[in-house]
């Protein structure tokens, strides 16, 4: 089923910073979802997530599906161990806790971080990983309910290209591995380039732009044209800096 946005709209202070905006994402998809700063793509994905609620609106998902987000910065607890962090959500969340005993946790952190690429890191700390690996980190955690729905905000920021094309690559291979719906805030083009399928372009809140992620990289609607090819000339105009 996946996830259907339709006809959303949320304002603040009378401003809308989304106005009816509609889209679908299918299982084993994902959409790439970019534009300017302020545009509406961070409180897109509050309101998928629960964080905020919308002026008017709906998001439709399956009954009971788990959605999971990763933060732009990794969003880790520092005073726990990398198993602490990745187990937290089975232990602490109502519908988990006591559901699993301590050598299943175990199972269940040592799997998420094989999947990631960071076996044997259980008892370290936060600060004892690099910038790259604490977002990989971050993606465990987010797995560890085997989400059908994975939301990422600026999964590549602060990182150098060679660190950024792994996590890129992440994010293909847990789309495949829970066969999930996911949507990508980026302003990267190498993300949406290799991590979506498709793509939304927001401006002032509205969608210009819906389709495939090779369209929206050829650039030929005048908006996308100036988002690949990063122009201060064109439809978008930068209010202030």
């Amino acid at each position: 089923m996946g996830i259907e946005v339709k006809n959303l709209t949320k304002e603040f202070n009378n401003k809308k910073v989304l106005n009816n905006i509609s889209f679908k994402v299918e299982d084993g998809e994902t959409l790439g979802v970019v534009g300017f700063s302020g545009s509406g793509k961070s409180t897109l994905l509050k309101i998928i997530c629960g964080l905020l609620y919308p002026n008017s609106g709906e998001i439709i998902t399956p009954p009971d599906a788990d959605i999971a987000m990763t933060f732009q910065y990794s969003a880790l607890f520092d005073f726990l161990t990398v198993y602490e962090n990745i187990a937290f959500p089975l232990v602490e969340r109502k519908e988990f806790r006591g559901k699993y005993s301590k050598e299943e946790l175990k199972q269940i952190v040592a799997q998420k971080l094989k999947i990631v690429g960071l076996q044997g890191i259980e008892d370290k700390y936060p600060s004892e990983l690099s910038g790259g690996m604490q977002k990989r980190v971050g993606f465990a955690r987010a797995i560890v309910t085997n989400p059908k729905i994975i939301l990422y905000d600026e999964p590549t920021a602060g990182l150098d290209p060679v660190s950024s094309t792994l996590i890129e690559n992440y994010i293909v291979e847990l789309k495949k591995e829970l066969n999930a719906s996911c949507l990508v805030v980026t302003h990267q083009l190498s993300t949406i380039k290799r991590a979506t399928d498709k793509a939304i372009m927001l401006y002032e809140g509205e969608i210009v732009y819906k389709g495939s992620t090779q369209e929206l990289l050829e650039g030929k609607n005048p908006y996308t044209h100036q988002f690949v090819t990063a122009s201060i000339k064109g439809p978008m105009q930068i209010k202030s800096l």
